[in-house]
């Protein structure tokens, strides 16, 4: 059943708070960002035919190869690193996501180039009940008390810490991230979302509720996509403020382009993202498509790069995924030996944090984000967690760094009052 329809806002707004009322959704936006890879504008998954969740690769594959003409929607944890290198994840965590999640909606709404599309049985039915939703505006009340898992001075002495692994050539780059918290909080999660939205709009938002976890994402970064027989990696290294006036905006954009420790840290991403994609591409193909591009969100500058092959005709779309993950962006170079220190100098489990959500459609094509930007809600215990890294090279200032990380997560804590 495909629509043409003028009123996208107020639809999308009754679709969203009908999707929420179920146990399983997923709510992927491209707020009309240009993107040439993507498939769709909006996309809202509902309830499910079938659902699994896992702790490794293969059982995703198995999950997937029951589906194989069907949308599966899901999302894969950071810490499923432990099932492809001798890693670990013991700090602490008190989201308790599953390492994967997957499922095949019952439902799903695609919204394209002022089209809706609905895929289900019930296609007249679901459209009806969406047109009938009489919109509601729960928000949040309750006083949120947001807390650090390092103080100001404890970060700036970790970060020194990772400064003298990268002195003595452990490693050349890595992302460190910490922990922001709240106890007993409680929020209604598709409010904070929309409102997220609204103030740090970005091409891979997302908001996925299973069950009693929610996933409150403003994330701007693509992991991986397939298109064809083309694999598409877009990592995110370089952070600026906006500026004030055109003028000083344009002043911070040159500013950015030309500044050597933004350029170093995006040029290694890079390498190691080459180096990545290599497992899973045709001989020769691997070619970076554009370098040190320059996106303007509303919160932030970002230097993006494009790093692009062609894949290997023999190899099934989850074992390209698990070659390149975790992603490189949210890791370091040499990429074990970051992931093993910060396992060491973090506090908090990552767990959805620096994971990937996305989707696998009918034709063989697939498109994960980054979940960074993020809020993570365990609707049960009543625990709220959102992270913020950033990159740590030789030349990294910890006050800096510190900053930086404060930048990112400005919209949140906004949000959150």
């Amino acid at each position: 059943m495909v629509i043409p329809i003028k009123g996208i806002k107020d639809f999308k707004a009754k679709a969203l708070q009908w999707a929420a009322e179920f146990d399983i959704c997923c709510i992927l936006d491209s707020n009309s960002y240009t993107d040439a890879y993507s498939k769709f504008d909006l996309a809202i998954a509902v309830d499910f035919i079938a659902k699994t969740e896992v702790s490794n690769f293969e059982s995703i594959q198995e999950f997937k190869t029951k589906y194989p003409q069907n949308w599966i929607f899901g999302g894969f944890s950071y810490d499923l690193k432990n099932n492809t290198e001798q890693l670990h994840s013991n700090n602490l965590d008190n989201l308790d996501f599953p390492q994967a999640f997957f499922f095949v909606p019952k439902h799903l709404i695609i919204i394209k180039n002022e089209q809706i599309e609905i895929i289900s049985e019930s296609d007249k039915e679901i459209w009806k009940n969406i047109e009938e939703t009489i919109l509601t505006k729960e928000e949040n009340t309750a006083k949120i008390n947001i807390e650090a898992r390092f103080s100001k001075s404890q970060y700036k002495h970790t970060v020194e810490k990772v400064l003298h692994e990268i002195a003595i050539g452990n490693i050349y780059e890595t992302n460190f991230c910490m922990e922001f918290y709240a106890l007993n909080c409680i929020i209604n999660p598709l409010y904070t979302y929309q409102k997220l939205n609204k103030q740090s709009p970005t091409p891979f938002s997302n908001y996925f509720k299973w069950f009693d976890k929610h996933i409150i994402s403003a994330t701007p970064e693509r992991f991986l996509a397939k298109r064809g027989d083309k694999l598409i990696s877009q990592p995110i290294k370089g952070t600026a403020k906006r500026g004030i006036t055109v003028t000083e905006d344009l002043e911070i954009i040159n500013a950015l382009k030309a500044h050597p420790k933004e350029l170093q840290e995006n040029v290694m991403i890079v390498d190691l993202v080459r180096n990545d994609l290599t497992k899973s591409a045709k001989k020769g193909t691997v070619k970076v498509e554009e370098l040190f591009g320059v996106y303007s969100f509303k919160q932030v500058h970002h230097l993006i790069s494009t790093v692009v092959c062609q894949k290997q005709e023999d190899l099934e779309s989850i074992e390209v995924i698990k070659n390149t993950f975790p992603m490189g962006s949210m890791t370091g170079a040499p990429k074990i030996r970051a992931m093993e220190l910060m396992e060491q100098f973090e506090r908090t489990k990552r767990g959805m944090y620096s994971g990937a959500v996305g989707y696998f459609s009918p034709d063989g094509d697939f498109d994960f984000n980054v979940i960074i930007r993020t809020i993570l809600y365990n609707q049960t215990n009543k625990y709220l967690s959102f992270q913020v890294g950033s990159a740590i090279t030789y030349y990294a200032i910890p006050e800096n760094e510190y900053e930086e990380c404060l930048l990112k997560v400005k919209a949140i804590l906004e949000v959150l009052g």
